[in-house]
């Protein structure tokens, strides 16, 4: 009987030492439990993606020096096979690898074949493609080695069965968006399985900018059979038990619904940002509606309650239920909470304007300068604390500029930036099933800017049930306006939304950046001209 251990660690890019620690910690628990090959993730030792952290030769130096220094220190749990993702650099060609280190040496290195170039990859502007398999040995059962993409089509599994694969191992940096695992299942069915392969998925889990990594990793056998899954946006190790090259049943990770994924990639992805980039804590903007309630219970949830805080910002257009539901919400998270009006301000602002704007009529100019003075008491709060602004802008506002420019954009991490409008409402019910946070009456009350007497959002934008699904099927889905109007969205509504999003690029270009959890997200997906007369 062979014993792999699967691990889906959280590496943190360009942190050598830390993943290797990180590394040699979970084999030597590994090793403990009776491990022979511990299967760690894609680049596991450098994190994943490091960019253009892969253009600089002193990368690859340290790359490599970290990994000898880790398999000689590996070499004292004599027999242990530790796979490990890291760049290669060889006759002045530059590799995405992964290396089977044994007894205190590397005993082979694979390099990735299948390089990964749209969406949010663009692996062939830092890797050449490998050419040759690796397969090797424990107890008599095949091993081969793959990467990632190499699985997505046949071609490489094939060429590891037809060198001798029994089990494949697969070494994955695979982000996380609404409803991937079944996709991977999937893939893995008709590119693995089908070949008489059984085979073990270690995928990263943690947060890395905008891109989030759900783990989920898990084994199957080659009759298709899920016999181990681990969970999701949590690092953990499984030990699964080989006989005869078919994986014995393990412990199966619940299934969680579309929401409970969404959130706890959220949570997670908050948390990773803060800490990984040394940040003290958070301040945000609560206003009393529904974005920021869900920003702050998120927060909380992540960071903890210490680590938060909020601040409401009152205007003369700030409903008293705003200001009510706000104070229950904080006592009911205990975070630190201050009321500091923009009144004075506001006043000021519209003095010393006084003269330019005589004769002309209030408009979203006025609106806008509320907004931006928001956005400069809190980043004046940011700069003397040292807690990174969180703004609560969703995807739908971002999609067709329903925000102010260094007003509520205005912020370091986006949380809700690829959440739809309705979806946030579906979340705040989750969060509310664990336990209730959010008062019911921000989930309910019509969504308003309160930028102006008795605003809503529906005054200037069709109902976000209509927006969103526009919003999914042009930008998510790329289709067509004809296409969407034959779906049943009256014209109108579409050249309108469509529009909106054109000409908001300028916008969406100078915000902050924010977690993934669709398929196509504003930023690293989504690369639209700002300057540009292409009509559709």
């Amino acid at each position: 009987m062979i014993k792999l251990a699967l691990v889906q660690m959280n590496s943190t890019v360009g942190d050598l030492s830390g993943n290797a620690e990180r590394i040699f910690d979970y084999a030597r628990r590994a090793w403990q439990q009776g491990a022979h090959i511990v299967l760690t993730p894609e680049l596991s030792l450098v994190g994943y993606p490091p960019e253009d952290l892969l253009l600089r030769g002193a990368f690859y130096r340290n790359s490599q020096l970290a990994l000898e220094q880790l398999a000689t220190r590996l070499g004292q749990f004599t027999g242990l096979h530790v796979l490990v993702g890291h760049p290669f650099a060889r006759d002045g060609q530059h590799f995405n690898a992964a290396s089977v280190l044994l007894d205190g040496r590397i005993l082979a290195t694979y390099c990735k074949q299948d390089l990964p170039n749209g969406h949010v990859f663009d692996e062939k502007r830092y890797f050449e493609s490998g050419h040759e398999p690796l397969v090797f040995a424990v107890q008599g059962v095949q091993f081969g080695v793959v990467i990632c993409e190499d699985t997505w089509k046949p071609a490489v599994p094939a060429q590891a069965r037809a060198a001798g694969a029994q089990v494949l191992l697969v070494l994955n940096g695979s982000p996380f968006h609404m409803n991937k695992q079944h996709l991977r299942y999937q893939v893995m069915r008709d590119n693995v399985i089908s070949q008489g392969m059984s085979l073990a998925y270690a995928n990263l889990v943690g947060g890395q900018d905008e891109l989030l990594f759900d783990g989920n990793s898990f084994v199957m056998d080659s009759h298709s059979k899920l016999v181990a899954q681990l969970g999701h946006a949590v690092e953990e190790m499984q030990l699964v038990d080989f006989v005869d090259a078919q994986p014995q049943p393990g412990q199966l990770a619940a299934e969680l619904s579309v929401e409970a994924q969404v959130y706890e990639a959220l949570v997670l992805g908050v948390r990773d940002y803060i800490v990984k980039n040394g940040f003290p804590g958070v301040l945000l903007g609560l206003s009393g509606g529904v974005d920021s309630a869900l920003t702050l219970a998120i927060a909380v949830d992540a960071l903890g309650a210490d680590k938060v805080r909020a601040v409401m910002m009152p205007s003369p257009y700030t409903a008293e239920i705003s200001w009510l539901d706000s104070r229950e919400m904080v006592e009911k998270l205990a975070v630190r909470y201050d009321e500091i009006s923009i009144n004075p301000c506001f006043d000021a602002f519209r003095a010393t304007l006084a003269q330019e704007f005589a004769g002309l009529p209030l408009d979203a100019t006025e609106e806008n300068i509320q907004a931006r003075i928001r956005g400069t008491m809190l980043m004046a709060l940011s700069n003397k604390f040292g807690a990174i602004v969180l703004t609560t802008g969703n995807k739908s506002e971002m999609a067709v500029g329903y925000c102010t420019l260094y007003g509520d954009m205005a912020g370091g991490f986006a949380v809700l930036k690829d959440i739809a409008k309705t979806l946030v409402y579906r979340l705040c019910s989750y969060r509310n099933s664990l336990s209730v946070v959010i008062p019911e009456r921000i989930i309910t009350r019509a969504p308003s800017a309160e930028l102006r007497p008795d605003q809503t959002d529906q005054d200037s934008l069709p109902p976000y049930e209509i927006l969103d699904g526009i919003m999914q099927m042009y930008m998510e889905e790329n289709m067509s306006t004809e296409t969407i109007v034959a779906a049943g969205y009256s014209k109108v509504d579409v050249d309108r939304i469509t529009r909106l999003i054109k000409i908001n690029e300028y916008k969406r270009r100078q915000s902050p950046v924010g977690i993934r959890v669709t398929h196509r997200a504003f930023g690293r997906d989504w690369r639209y001209p700002i300057t540009s007369r292409f009509q559709d």
